[in-house]
């Protein structure tokens, strides 16, 4: 999987009304794109999302940013040497697809009873799939998209 799954248990038989599903999705899955989002946006564009040269780094405020060097502008993101190796990108800025093994119906529910779980989906900073005999079917728009995985 080319170092770019986190896998997460869930049997959906074993929770009927969804509560473990929504501790997945409002946590693992909100950091998750944390995650994706700061590694994303520090490869797209380093020089005004990412940190610079980690040895250079000087911490302002606590967990506030870091300064390259002994001044400049407040730098937030990822430093080079996260994001590159010396001869090549070390991650392909993708945005995070999920897939659920779930009911639309249980999804769906989750995704309308939790704001920052619609936000992600609305906005489409993620893509959210679910697992059907023939495929995926992804909720774009507030819809079910069927795709073959032929």
């Amino acid at each position: 999987m080319h170092g770019r799954t986190f896998l997460h248990e869930y049997c959906s038989e074993a929770d009927p009304d969804a509560t473990l599903l929504a501790q997945i999705m409002t946590a693992p899955m909100v950091v998750t794109s944390w995650i994706n989002m700061q590694y994303y946006a520090s490869t797209v564009d380093p020089r005004r999302y990412g940190s610079g040269n980690k040895t250079l780094h000087n911490v302002v405020g606590g967990r506030l940013g870091v300064f390259e060097g002994n001044g400049g502008d407040l730098r937030i993101g990822l430093s080079i040497q996260s994001l590159h190796d010396g001869s090549r990108w070390r991650h392909e800025p993708l945005r995070l697809t999920v897939v659920i093994d779930a009911s639309e119906k249980a999804i769906e529910s989750v995704i309308r009873q939790h704001a920052i779980v619609r936000q992600l989906v609305e906005n489409q900073w993620l893509y959210l799939a679910r697992f059907e005999q023939e495929g995926l079917a992804f909720f774009e728009q507030g819809r079910w998209q069927r795709r073959s995985l032929n």
